[in-house]
């Protein structure tokens, strides 16, 4: 009778041991374990990481991350970390987000605009993704991959066409650069082709000319229209004398690109640059700037008119007059001038 109460009583404790090991087992797998307020956090796990690094970025945003770590080397986890962007949602147990860190890795909308230079580009991009920004500039400037797409130092800023694309977080420098690449050769399609070879301009003239009506104005349904005057002048021979060249050139010889040079002064013509279009005659050697889809386009498919001069309207900011004639042309400039001085810009 002793003996089979000692059973019962063994057995009784073997019960308990078992149901609090099973209270904690699902406690600690299946109990909500997350610590923020919002909906969701936004969780970045890098190439190579390990389980502490992991942990280390997750610390803020759980309750308790030893029971995070006792279920991640459970489920092996801590063994075969995926690099990427994950969500986690309020109140993932650790086994849910274990889950998640496995197999959800969400891509991520990487945006930019109009850089002037591949290193505003690459610095700009390395905020978004994992790659930094002397790999991403690395990648851009392979000699070997710049003579695969028939670009060079001058031209391959064309490569780069501002919009908003979906990648992985953890791509690499050569993944994005690859990307570009073919969303390049998307955006260069039959229609686009045809549309530049009518202009006996190559897709790369096409884009330095671009960037130049990008500079020139901001106001999107004007552009057919400088692109119309800038496409007379190579026809008929003229200098471009586009102010926005010669700002770059300025900038370029400087290597300044922080400056802001609100007007060109008489001495700035003069800068010996193939950027000056005052000085130097045709297209630029390359983009002075990305230019936006529609300031492609408007070169694609300018306005056709005579004009052969603007200058910018004081009576319709963000806007230019154009004349045909340069004596026009002059009444207009004048206007400006006076303008001009009146606010005390000198530089």
């Amino acid at each position: 009778m002793y003996i089979k109460k000692i059973l019962i009583i063994i057995v009784l404790l073997g019960a308990v041991g078992m149901g609090a090991f099973a209270w904690y087992v699902y406690n600690t797998a299946f109990s909500g374990n997350t610590a923020f307020n919002n909906k969701e956090a936004h969780v970045y796990i890098s190439t190579n990481a390990t389980i502490d690094d992991v942990a280390e970025e997750l610390e803020p945003l759980l309750r308790d991350t030893e029971s995070f770590i006792t279920i991640a080397n459970q489920k092996k986890y801590s063994s075969n970390i995926k690099p990427g962007h994950f969500i986690l949602k309020k109140g993932m147990t650790n086994n849910d987000i274990v889950n998640t860190l496995r197999s959800k890795n969400i891509p991520i909308n990487v945006k930019f605009n109009n850089q002037e230079r591949l290193q505003d580009l690459a610095g700009h991009i390395s905020n978004q993704i994992e790659a930094d920004s002397l790999s991403l500039l690395a990648a851009m400037r392979d000699p070997e991959f710049l003579k695969e797409v028939g670009l060079n130092e001058e031209t391959a800023l064309s490569l780069y066409i501002p919009n908003t694309y979906e990648f992985y977080w953890n791509s690499s420098a050569e993944t994005f650069r690859d990307r570009m690449k073919s969303e390049y050769e998307r955006f260069w399609n039959e229609s686009r082709m045809q549309k530049a070879k009518k202009l006996n301009l190559s897709p790369e003239q096409v884009m330095a000319l671009a960037s130049i009506i990008q500079k020139e104005t901001a106001k999107v349904d004007e552009r057919p229209r400088v692109a119309g005057v800038y496409l007379n002048r190579l026809k008929v021979g003229m200098l471009l004398q586009a102010d926005p060249t010669v700002i770059y050139a300025i900038k370029r010889t400087t290597d300044d690109y922080n400056q802001i040079i609100k007007r060109v002064l008489y001495k700035d013509l003069e800068i010996d640059s193939p950027y000056n279009t005052y000085k130097y005659a045709g297209i630029p050697p390359g983009p002075i700037t990305m230019p936006d889809i529609s300031s492609i386009d408007a070169v694609l498919n300018p306005e056709k008119h005579e004009y052969y001069y603007f200058v910018a309207d004081v009576n319709n900011f963000g806007y230019h007059k154009f004349a045909k004639s340069l004596a026009q042309h002059n009444v207009n400039k004048a206007e400006y001038v006076r303008w001009v001085n009146s606010q005390g810009l000198n530089r």
